[in-house]
């Protein structure tokens, strides 16, 4: 599929359109994206539904199709199937499509997109066009106090910080009061210190306005502390989505379990309500609860780096034979590579950097009362 032409001439809609099935602002069923000369589908059976108000993110690799989504929803992408709708509207399916202008859409790039040649004040303004003077300037006015940018509306892009241009743009896309505020990886040109504080300013000021939006980002700590659900995007559909919380807390599969934290898969063998791995025996959350697991079944056991603890192997223990393979000091915690017999690396995370050194014999427990989630072998 190509990139959508402006000026190509929109669809009719069909009579037999299929009415919305629910109350959702934004909302996506079974939608399909082909590129000209791709061997499969960006997108396939991509569904989602975004609440008034709600802030979503998707999260996954580069690849997995979360920035083809954000374009779908945007209007520069073409749907091969599958509907879209923006308040109610339809604007993309097989038979219609509504151009990105009229799609009542706010947009945030990687790069903000500011105008060089405005000021702060004329960038706000911009998509206002169709408003009188005396509402543009009430407008701009709100905006510039919504986003702190008082005292800054006659500087140009480059007489302002990236944390500063970041507003500018994010006050232009709320200005013309869009249905959605699409975000697109708009942190990663900062530094990680301002990109951490400026998360938190933009989550209020989304909030403050009472705006809907979509982030799409590769970066799992953006993903979780910024919105109310979280989307996991894997081959080109949502995998699962969730609160921040339950993704993590219980990820439907393997590669959710990866996108939202460190972790390894290691194969295990469920015992009763434990499962006998090569770091140990580890309880379960739940036996059966991710997928048909029963008692003697080879299962993917998810252990995370910091729900582990080390100890020393005391002589004579029947623990795996489990040696400290490295030692990387990371400031708030200290990371420690523990190689099994099988010579797969389980990373364990602690805040003392003291008491193991590389070649160290040790033992790995569950931290306090954690439990280890697993997942069918197949």
């Amino acid at each position: 599929m190509t990139s959508f032409d402006p000026t190509a001439e929109i669809l009719p809609e069909s009579p037999a359109e299929i009415p919305p099935r629910s109350g959702a602002v934004l909302q996506a069923e079974d939608v399909e994206v082909q590129y000209e000369a791709a061997d499969s589908p960006a997108l396939s059976h991509f569904n989602f539904e975004v609440q008034a108000g709600e802030f979503v993110s998707f999260l996954g690799h580069s690849g997995a199709g979360k920035t083809t989504a954000l374009r779908v929803i945007a209007g520069f992408e073409k749907v091969r199937s599958g509907y879209v709708r923006i308040g109610g509207r339809l604007v993309a399916s097989a038979f219609a499509h509504v151009p990105p202008d009229k799609r009542r859409v706010g947009l945030v790039f990687q790069d903000y997109a500011l105008f060089p040649h405005l000021s702060v004040k004329a960038n706000i303004e911009f998509g206002l066009s169709s408003m009188s003077a005396k509402t543009r300037r009430s407008q701009v006015g709100k905006m510039i106090e919504l986003t702190g940018l008082s005292g800054l509306e006659s500087r140009y892009a480059h007489e302002l910080s990236g944390g500063q241009q970041q507003r500018v743009a994010l006050a232009r896309a709320l200005a013309p009061s869009p249905v959605v505020v699409l975000l697109d990886e708009p942190f990663s040109n900062l530094d990680r210190q301002l990109r951490s504080n400026l998360r938190r300013e933009v989550r209020s000021i989304l909030k403050q306005a009472g705006a809907t939006a979509v982030l799409v980002t590769h970066d799992r700590e953006e993903a979780l502390s910024l919105a109310d659900r979280v989307g996991i995007v894997n081959e080109g559909r949502v995998e699962q989505i969730g609160s921040p919380d339950e993704v993590y807390s219980c990820p439907s599969t393997p590669v959710v379990a990866s996108l939202v934290g460190p972790c390894e898969l290691v194969d295990g063998i469920v015992r009763g309500d434990m499962v006998e791995t090569g770091v140990g025996m580890m309880p379960l959350v739940t036996p059966g609860s991710n997928g048909a697991v029963s008692d003697g079944s080879r299962v993917r056991a998810l252990l995370r780096a910091s729900e582990l603890e080390l100890s020393s192997r005391e002589n004579g223990s029947t623990d795996p034979e489990l040696t400290v393979a490295y030692r990387e000091f990371r400031g708030e915690f200290t990371e420690f590579g523990v190689r099994m017999q099988s010579g797969e690396i389980v990373r364990v995370r602690r805040r003392s950097s003291e008491g193991f050194s590389q070649g160290d014999a040790v033992s790995v427990r569950p931290r306090g009362d954690s439990r280890v989630i697993v997942f069918p072998a197949d």
